[in-house]
């Protein structure tokens, strides 16, 4: 699958269970201004996934942020650092978060209509293929007996060509 980077949005994993986003954001603002820290919850035992996200204004900050922070060491654990893909869902057109899943139903009903036009289309244009495939058939079938016919009496094509000429 291929998805777009998001330039300015950093994946921070490998996180110990210490770090909060406060301490993230500490980690991560002296490569530039930084505009949002997120640290997933798990539902069950409320604490952090042992990841987080980092954005920030600009792409170079960012990209910085990525090259000295990747394989550093924060809390006793090394830390992966790469840029965000975009967070995803479950259906939606482009599967992307922020999108609901209903924003995407106008468009498919389009191309729902547009792939049944093109099936009845191709079907037509079977059904006319055949056709012509089946009279091209008859025709030379037809033109086959008539060489048929010919050759089977020569002297009647023979007394045919005479009259022809007589008249």
């Amino acid at each position: 699958m291929n998805q777009p980077v998001q330039k300015n949005t950093l994946y921070v994993g490998g996180l110990a269970e210490e770090v909060d986003e406060k301490i993230l954001h500490a980690a991560f603002v002296p490569f530039g201004e930084v505009k949002d820290v997120k640290t997933p919850l798990d539902q069950s035992t409320q604490k952090h996934r042992s990841f987080g996200f980092v954005t920030f204004l600009e792409r170079e900050d960012a990209a910085a942020a990525m090259d000295n922070m990747d394989g550093a060491e924060l809390f006793g654990r090394v830390l992966t650092v790469n840029y965000a893909f975009p967070e995803r869902i479950k259906g939606g057109e482009q599967g992307w978060a922020a999108q609901p899943i209903w924003a995407d139903a106008d468009t498919w009903f389009e191309r729902q209509q547009q792939e049944e036009e093109m099936q009845r289309l191709q079907a037509e244009q079977r059904a006319a293929m055949q056709v012509a495939e089946k009279l091209h058939r008859e025709k030379l079938a037809a033109e086959r007996e008539g060489e048929k016919e010919e050759a089977a009496d020569p002297m009647a094509a023979a007394e045919a060509q005479a009259l022809k000429q007589s008249s």
